[in-house]
């Protein structure tokens, strides 16, 4: 069975950066993308990076050219680095990875709260 465990989330200034890992339990067997959502409360839950089995990101518009999504795939862990945090980044940050077979694993998520 595969969990994702979440970290590094955490209360920070506004401007400042946090870098989310979420690593699976163990390997994934033929990973189609990984990503982040968040969700912030009495709001939907939005997705805010993927990347691909081939390297590929995207980002949604509010993010763009503040987080980063990136993977490690010996340890079998994704990242986010958020730079330039503003209030509104203020959710829970869950990760997905999603596999060719139709498998879709969940994070526990992590809070981040942005002070302004």
């Amino acid at each position: 069975q595969v969990q994702l465990v979440e970290s590094g989330g955490g209360l920070v200034r506004a401007g400042g950066s946090l870098r989310l890992s979420c690593a699976a339990s163990r390997s994934i067997f033929s990973v189609n993308s990984m990503g982040w959502y968040r969700q912030a409360p009495g709001k939907q839950r939005e997705l805010v990076a993927t990347i691909t089995s081939n390297g590929r990101t995207n980002y949604v518009d509010s993010v763009k050219g503040r987080f980063t999504i990136s993977r490690d795939n010996a340890k079998n862990t994704v990242y986010l680095q958020i730079n330039s945090l503003k209030p509104e980044d203020t959710a829970v940050y869950y990760c997905r990875v999603t596999t060719s077979l139709n498998s879709d694993y969940w994070g526990q998520g992590t809070q981040v709260t942005v002070s302004s």
